[in-house]
C-alpha cells in the first residue's frame, strides 16, 4: 500500500494550486505579435534595392568612365561589371553569413556561417516586415558598390586580375566584418553609432582604400605634367544623373519599411546633394573664373556621400548644412590636398568618399541633435558622446581598412604584380587587358 506522505502530498497538490496563477499571468503578459509579411515595404524594398544595383550599373561605370581617357574607357565598365558578379557570388556563399548572422562569442567582430550558401532563406523567411531575400539583396547592393567605388583611386593603371583578386579578398576581410561591426550586431552598433546607410560602412572604407591604393600602385605615367582630361564630359553627368536618382533607393531605403522615416531621408538626401553642388560650383567658380559640368557633378556626389550617414538622423536645416559644409571641405580634399600630397587619386575616390564620408559620419553626431531639428542620439547619449562615438566608429573603420588594404595589395604584388607595364598603359588598357576598343572611329 502506497501513503501519501507530506512531500508526496505537496508535489501532488501545488501544480494545481498554480494553474490559476499561471493562467492570469498568461493573460497580464502580452504576446509578441509574429512578424507579418507588409506588401508595401515589400515594394518599396524592391525597388529601393533596383535603385541602389542602377548606381553601380550603368551608374557608376558611366560616372568613372566619361573621366577616364579613351583608351581606358571600357576597362572600367569591365571593373564595375565584374566586381558585380564576383561580389554577388561570394555574398550568397559566406558575406551575407558574415555580416548578418549571429557569430556565438566572436558576435562582436564577426558573424558565423550558419547562413552560408543562403541556408533557411526560404520564400516566408521575414526581416522584419519584409522577406529575407529582399533584405539580403538590398544589402548585396551595398556589398557591391563599395569596393566598385575603390576603382576611381587606381583607374588606368591597374592588372585586371590584380583588381578581381584584390576586390575578392578585400570584401571578405574588410567590407563583410564592419558591415558586421556597424549593422549586424557588432560592436559598433552595440555602442550607439548612426549610420543609416553606409556612411563608414561603404564611404569611409572605400575612401581609405582608395587613397592607400592609390599610393602603392604609384602615379599614373606622366603624372601631373601630362594632361589627362576626361575624354567624355556627358557620360559623366550622365552617370552622376543616375547616382542621384539611385541614392534615393540608397538612403531612403535603408528605412527598410515605405513610412515617415524613408520619406524624411529622401527629403533631406535631396536637399544635401543640392547644396553641396551648388556649393563646389561657386567655389570653383571663384577659385578658377569658371563653372565646371565636372565641379558641379562632382560636388553633388560629395553631398549624396555626406548625407548618407545622416539621411535618417537629421532634419531639412541640418541637411542643408551638411551639404554646403561637405561641399566646402571636399572641394579642398580633392583640389589642394591631393595636390600638396602628391598621391594620384585618379578620380578622387579619396578626396569625395573617404573625405565626403568621414565629415558626414562626425556631422550626423552634430545634426541628429532635437535642438537641430534631428530625432536625437543613440542610447542616452549626448551630442559630445554621439559625436565621440563617431569619431572612435570613423577611426578604427579607417585604421583596420588600411592595414588590412596594405597587406593585400602587397600580397598581390608579391604573388601577380599590381600594375601593368609602361607599354599597356600607355596602350591603354582596352585593347592591352581586353582586346577591345571602347570606341570605334
Amino acid at each position: 500500500m502506497t501513503f501519501l506522505t507530506p512531500s508526496r502530498l505537496t508535489a501532488s497538490i501545488l501544480p494545481a494550486l498554480l494553474l490559476p496563477a499561471l493562467a492570469l499571468a498568461e493573460e497580464a503578459a502580452p504576446a509578441v505579435p509574429a512578424p507579418v509579411l507588409n506588401s508595401g515595404d515589400t515594394a518599396w524594398m524592391l525597388t529601393s534595392t533596383a535603385l541602389v544595383l542602377f548606381m553601380t550599373l550603368p551608374g557608376l561605370a558611366l560616372f568613372y568612365g566619361g573621366m577616364v581617357r579613351a583608351k581606358n574607357s571600357l576597362s572600367i565598365f569591365m571593373q564595375c561589371f565584374a566586381i558585380t558578379a564576383v561580389v554577388t557570388v561570394l555574398w550568397s556563399l559566406y558575406g551575407y553569413s558574415m555580416a548578418f548572422s549571429d557569430g556565438g562569442p566572436n558576435n562582436a567582430w564577426v558573424g558565423g556561417l550558419s547562413k552560408a550558401f543562403l541556408a533557411g532563406i526560404k520564400g516566408d523567411s521575414l526581416t522584419g516586415t519584409i522577406p529575407e531575400a529582399v533584405f539580403l539583396t538590398f544589402q548585396l547592393t551595398f556589398a557591391i558598390i563599395t569596393p566598385a567605388l575603390i576603382i576611381g583611386a587606381f583607374a588606368e593603371r591597374m592588372k585586371f586580375s590584380a583588381m578581381l583578386l584584390f576586390m575578392s579578398a578585400w570584401v571578405t576581410l574588410v567590407y563583410f566584418p564592419i558591415c558586421h561591426w556597424v549593422w549586424g550586431g557588432g560592436w559598433m552598433m552595440n555602442m550607439g553609432i548612426l549610420d543609416y546607410a553606409g556612411g563608414t560602412v561603404v564611404h569611409v572604407n572605400a575612401g581609405i582604400a582608395g587613397l592607400v591604393t592609390a599610393v602603392v600602385l604609384g602615379k599614373r605615367k606622366g603624372f601631373p605634367h601630362v594632361a589627362m582630361p576626361p575624354h567624355s564630359l556627358p557620360l559623366t553627368v550622365t552617370g552622376a544623373g543616375m547616382l542621384w536618382v539611385g541614392w534615393f533607393g540608397f538612403n531612403a531605403g535603408s528605412a527598410a519599411a515605405a513610412n515617415g522615416a524613408a520619406g524624411m531621408a529622401m527629403v533631406v538626401t535631396q536637399l544635401a546633394t543640392a547644396m553641396a553642388a551648388l556649393t563646389w560650383m561657386f567655389m570653383e567658380w571663384m577659385s578658377h573664373g569658371k563653372p565646371s559640368a565636372l565641379g558641379l557633378t562632382t560636388g553633388a556626389v560629395a553631398g549624396l556621400v555626406a548625407i548618407t550617414p545622416a539621411s535618417g538622423f537629421v532634419g531639412p536645416m541640418g541637411a542643408l548644412a551638411l551639404g554646403g559644409i561637405s561641399g566646402v571641405i571636399c572641394f579642398f580634399g580633392a583640389t589642394t590636398i591631393k595636390r600638396k600630397m602628391g598621391y594620384d587619386d585618379s578620380l578622387d575616390a579619396f578626396g569625395v568618399h573617404g573625405i565626403g564620408g568621414i565629415v558626414g559620419a562626425m556631422l550626423t553626431g552634430v545634426f541628429a541633435a532635437p535642438s537641430l531639428g534631428g530625432i536625437g542620439f543613440a542610447k542616452e547619449l549626448d551630442m559630445a558622446g554621439q559625436v565621440w562615438v563617431q569619431g572612435v566608429s570613423v577611426a578604427s573603420t579607417g585604421l583596420y581598412c588600411a592595414i588590412v588594404s596594405y597587406i593585400l595589395l602587397k600580397v598581390i604584388d608579391g604573388l601577380i604584380g599590381l600594375r601593368v607595364d609602361e607599354e599597356s598603359e600607355s596602350t591603354g588598357l582596352d585593347i592591352a587587358l581586353h582586346g577591345e576598343r571602347g570606341y570605334n572611329y
